[in-house]
């Protein structure tokens, strides 16, 4: 399921999410309010089997522009890889790509367990070692959206992000210190 990885998101702390609009077009939903529906029912998986619902469904507000140039704030939400395998395991079993969207996050859920306990059988110097790679994963993703967002400038743009961690200081301030 491609088009499943190229909507994922990935935030600050390198935690992947899904934006609930963006997944109801992959998963062929035309309407809102019929998604909204398998979104509910998802919700109450969730709550059922005593999972937080708004740590993996968190509400957000996005502008959308309506015809004559309005904008509007509509509802959607961030969705984290449990949220959208429960909206998948709930969705329209008629559509192929909703099988395929089970088969994905079941497959994605397994990897990330495996992960896990494999991480803790790691020595000190693995850890650190894996942790650079997720950095450098990051990075890269970080470089591809900025670039493909416009920026041009990548010393003055990564300089903007050290100002905002470290109080206003740029990368050859740190240096500096170092």
């Amino acid at each position: 399921m491609g088009k499943i990885e190229n909507i994922k998101h990935i935030d600050e702390n390198g935690i992947e999410y899904w934006y609930a609009r963006e997944l109801q077009s992959v998963l062929n939903y035309k309407e809102w309010r019929k998604f909204e529906n398998v979104i509910n029912k998802a919700k109450e998986s969730c709550k059922n089997s005593d999972i937080s619902v708004i740590e993996h469904f968190v509400d957000v507000d996005k502008l959308s522009k309506r015809a004559n140039n309005a904008e509007v704030a509509i509802k959607d939400y961030k969705l984290t890889r449990y949220a959208c395998y429960l909206i998948a395991q709930n969705g329209d079993t008629r559509k192929k790509v909703i099988a395929l969207a089970q088969t994905y996050f079941t497959i994605q859920t397994r990897k990330q367990e495996i992960s896990e306990k494999e991480y803790t059988s790691l020595t000190e110097d693995e850890k650190r070692f894996y942790q650079r790679n997720l950095t450098r994963k990051g990075n890269y993703s970080l470089n591809q959206t900025a670039k493909n967002a416009g920026v041009k400038n990548f010393y003055k743009f990564h300089n903007a992000g050290y100002k905002g961690l470290y109080n206003g200081e740029t990368s050859d301030d740190i240096a500096k210190r170092n």
